[in-house]
């Protein structure tokens, strides 16, 4: 898998994850102001008629970007199976069997039926007989216990989960030092 580059505001704040081509056109705009880690990818531009030179640029792992448009970072990362799923590192947090995400559903710990929220402290990971048998009960209806706690993960976090399979280790490192002290397991593996 190509390895992606991450896009910080001039605060150092995550923003979004670019393909090469795009973070070639914020070098050409000249908006990129600094950057980190090391070279993703080497990218070869024409020849120069007068000195036969070709242009080359190296696009690194982590670039900061200024502009007239003010970048801002997501407070509120969007929920979405595959990052619950990383959340909870693949882990059903009733039965603590590891699964495929296939084999994993999204459960609310407080149901829909009852006024759950579909909200990222209100969500787990779990494999789809322990969803199917607490169906739209409460924890104490049932003699299930959760494993951990659900949290929302923050966006230096949410960035690591949504890109966890082409995650380098200079770009995991940046995110890593600003993870909650609630992160999980699933973090800590990427």
């Amino acid at each position: 898998m190509e390895a992606r580059i991450l896009r910080l505001n001039m605060a150092g704040q995550p923003i979004e994850w670019l393909h090469w081509k795009e973070c070639v056109n914020l070098y050409a705009r000249g908006i990129v102001s600094w950057s980190l880690g090391g070279v993703v990818r080497r990218v070869c531009g024409g020849r120069s008629r007068l000195t036969g030179s070709q242009t080359t640029i190296d696009l690194p792992a982590i670039v900061a970007c200024h502009g007239n448009k003010l970048m801002q970072m997501r407070l509120d990362p969007p929920l979405t199976n595959p990052a619950l799923f990383y959340r909870d590192n693949c882990q059903c947090l009733y039965c603590g069997h590891y699964f495929t995400f296939d084999e994993l559903s999204r459960d609310h710990v407080v149901p829909s039926s009852r006024g759950g929220l579909d909200r990222w402290e209100n969500v787990v990971a779990a494999c789809k007989r322990c969803n199917q048998f607490k169906g739209d009960k409460m924890l104490d209806e049932t003699n299930m216990e959760l494993l951990a706690l659900p949290y929302r993960p923050n966006p230096y976090e949410y960035m690591a989960l949504i890109n966890s399979r082409r995650l380098r280790g200079d770009q995991f490192e940046y995110l890593r030092s600003r993870f909650s002290r609630y992160s999980g397991e699933g973090l800590a593996l990427l």
